[in-house]
């Protein structure tokens, strides 16, 4: 499970109010929850594009500190896909970015580079 954090100053809920009809915009009906640190987050158990195989997306909250974008997206083997199913994956990864933009205000790159520091920061000391 990733989980990406918003811009400075703005928050998870400000940015998207309705989260269960965000995901379902994105992605297709919600079957389900499930419980990650606390929180419910949406299982869409039949994605809308067949390149998914499972999304689960939700608010993961934080007593200390702002709430963050909890997200898993299981794809299919690209190996397996079929011609069609093929021309879905660019769609696939346009959804992924478009949701995660929206939600986090930041871009691929930004959040990447976010998600660097974020592991250089948890790194030991020797």
């Amino acid at each position: 499970m990733k989980q990406y954090k918003m811009r400075r100053g703005e928050t998870l809920e400000e940015r998207i109010p309705d989260m269960e009809s965000t995901v379902e915009e994105y992605f297709g009906p919600i079957t389900g929850t499930t419980e990650h640190r606390g929180s419910d987050l949406y299982v869409v158990g039949e994605p809308d594009n067949p390149v998914f195989e499972r999304v689960i997306a939700g608010t993961v909250a934080y007593s200390s500190k702002k709430d963050r974008l909890g997200v898993e997206f299981e794809e299919r083997d690209p190996t397996e896909l079929g011609p069609d199913e093929l021309e879905a994956a660019g769609e696939a990864v346009e959804k992924k970015n478009d949701f995660l933009l929206e939600a986090t205000g930041r871009d691929a790159k930004s959040r990447r580079d976010s998600m660097k520091r974020d592991v250089e920061d948890d790194a030991p000391d020797y």
